[in-house]
């Protein structure tokens, strides 16, 4: 049988960010039975420079035009899965992906990452085209879908929804601690919300023994370069003064997935009191469901669309009373922690990245097939 091989164009590690975990879990995923592949790393000018192993070209932000050696790179694959978020690539809103987009002579396979509901006329026009320029676009939820189908003018039928994979933690050992646990993980910035786990922990003190929670996860490298370390210190300084610095570890760390692992079956209750509205997909959410622990969320798209009647409960944004109020419910009510893990059953063998791989194998096949008897027209 026919193995396809494919090319991936993303931020990658050692670049420490959300599409760069992303890309190399499904790489990995789609390559493990040997499949040919090449990485082309985005990388900006704080990122480790040094080789990486799979890493085949890199493409650097300084360099605008690098977009031609990067689709050269690519088109020595039968398939290219583009990660893409605004930021990533060289140019405003990271225009410079259309022009490699164009210049591709393979299927390209386009992993949006965000949709915005409130684009700016540049973000709307650019996306619209990268669409129409891609083989396939694939959201990872069907609020994203929505979202593009409404406010953008693009092909239906090119939109695919592929849910954010998730690791397999079944064989990794709970240990379970003796106070409640509370946990968040991911990459810290304005907008991440720990202000408000800080206030609802602060509700939670009467709770006999009283809840700890843990913060793992480094600054974000953008936030640093422009702000420093200042939102973690006012997370240090909020905790002082509502007398919870003691019951919160802050994991100044990024963990690798073994250890990681071992940190989200320890929690008790994963807290996500993400700030923004924006946000149609979260790693975080889908690790933290496929792990089976219980999750309370702000009310993002992708919170309401996997958690609402199932494995979670949503709370209103900046809300640290409703945010308590149900940590306390999933740390007191007897049976809900037990009701909230039976409804993830269902949900957890298509979120793991075996799945999840195999659902872009299949989708670059039928672009691959549905390619080849043009190209087999084509003269000699």
């Amino acid at each position: 049988m026919f193995m396809l091989s494919y090319g991936f164009l993303s931020t990658h590690p050692p670049t420490r960010c959300g599409l760069a975990t992303f890309n190399a879990a499904l790489a990995a995923q789609l390559t493990a039975d040997g499949t040919r592949s090449g990485i082309v790393r985005v990388t900006d000018q704080g990122d480790d420079q040094r080789p990486v192993p799979g890493v085949v070209h890199t493409w650097s932000a300084r360099n605008p035009a690098g977009w031609r050696e990067a689709a050269a790179a690519l088109n020595a694959y039968d398939v290219a899965i583009v990660q893409h978020e605004y930021g990533i690539y060289p140019g405003t809103d990271g225009e410079e992906v259309l022009p490699l987009l164009r210049r591709l002579s393979v299927p390209s396979i386009v992993v949006l990452h965000t949709v915005l509901s409130q684009p700016s006329a540049r973000q709307k026009s650019l996306l619209e085209q990268i669409v129409a320029t891609a083989g396939a676009v694939v959201t990872m939820t069907d609020t994203a879908r929505d979202r593009l189908l409404v406010g953008y003018a693009v092909p239906a039928g090119k939109v695919t929804v592929i849910p954010h994979g998730a690791a397999e933690l079944a064989g990794v050992p709970v240990d379970r601690r003796t106070r409640p646990h509370l946990l968040t993980w991911g990459l810290l910035g304005p907008g991440k919300g720990i202000e408000w786990s800080l206030r609802a922990l602060a509700r939670l003190q009467d709770l006999e023994p009283t809840p700890t929670y843990t913060v793992a996860g480094r600054t974000h490298p953008k936030v640093i370069e422009h702000h420093g370390e200042v939102y973690r210190a006012g997370l240090h300084q909020l905790g002082a003064q509502l007398g919870v610095a003691h019951a919160v570890d802050y994991q100044d760390v990024y963990h690798d997935q073994e250890a990681l692992g071992r940190l989200i079956r320890s929690a008790d209750v994963v807290v996500l009191p993400y700030d923004s509205r924006e946000q149609v997909t979260s790693g975080v959410l889908i690790e933290a469901v496929a792990a089976g622990v219980p999750v309370v969320a702000t009310a993002c798209g992708n919170a309401v669309e996997l958690l609402t009647g199932g494995p979670g409960l949503v709370v209103p944004h900046q809300n640290p009373t409703a945010l308590a109020k149900a940590i306390r419910r999933v740390l007191t009510e007897p049976g809900l922690t037990a009701r909230l893990a039976g409804r993830v059953r269902p949900l957890a063998a298509h979120l793991r990245w075996p799945a999840v791989a195999a659902r872009y194998g299949a989708l670059a096949e039928e672009l691959v097939d549905a390619r080849s008897p043009a190209v087999s027209a084509v003269p000699a």
